[in-house]
């Protein structure tokens, strides 16, 4: 993917940042082109390789229309629940590098989540809080908003998630129930229904 001076790109566990010069340099007796990147949230300028664009994630920030799918994408009821810490974290991890915001928003999802019923470790409240910033400054630059407005928007579209999955599960209990029920249900209907045929069997045989 080509990118020219002036382009707002996201760079994976970065965050957003302007082109501010592509230029080629000689290290070690091979010339290679750079990107000089400009990181917005802290001002520090970091160089990527422009043979390494795809490798690294680089890519450029998303749409408008794109920032609705991402809301509808943080407030669908779906949660990944890993319970076991190291497969959990190991693909937040991986993630939170390949640098797409919906990998982002699913390991924000799923953190928030978890965090409602159980503290989480430092690394994961790390993650948690890096995965919320990398997507509340996103946004809020494509929007042209502030960080706050587009935050509670999002704390927003993570509580419709929690009330949509806890409405989901509730109905997914009550039709486990209900089909355990059935056969049991369907034996007293049985039964009822041969009662008044051994009945009349019984008085058939004693006339």
């Amino acid at each position: 993917m080509g990118f020219k001076i002036g382009d707002k790109v996201i760079y994976p566990n970065h965050g957003l940042g302007v082109v501010e010069k592509v230029e080629e340099k000689t290290i070690l007796g091979t010339t290679c082109g750079f990107f000089h990147l400009r990181i917005l949230s802290n001002e520090t300028t970091v160089l990527v390789p422009v043979a390494n664009v795809d490798n690294v994630g680089l890519r450029r920030a998303i749409t408008d229309e794109e920032v609705e799918r991402l809301f509808m994408l943080l407030g669908d009821g779906k949660i990944d629940n890993h319970q076991n810490w190291k497969g959990r974290f190991k693909d937040n991890s991986d993630k939170m590098r390949t640098g797409s915001i919906y990998d982002m928003a699913d390991v924000l999802k799923s953190l928030t989540f978890l965090a409602k019923s159980k503290s989480l470790s430092f690394r994961e409240k790390r993650m948690l809080d890096r995965a919320k910033a990398l997507i509340i400054s996103e946004i809020s630059e494509v929007m042209q908003t502030t960080a706050q407005a587009i935050e509670d928007r999002v704390n927003e579209a993570l509580e419709k998630c929690f009330m949509t999955k806890a409405r989901n599960t509730q109905r997914a209990v009550a039709r486990a129930a209900s089909a355990k029920a059935a056969p049991a249900k369907a034996a007293v209907a049985r039964t009822a229904t041969a009662a008044p045929v051994v009945a009349k069997q019984r008085q058939a045989r004693a006339s």
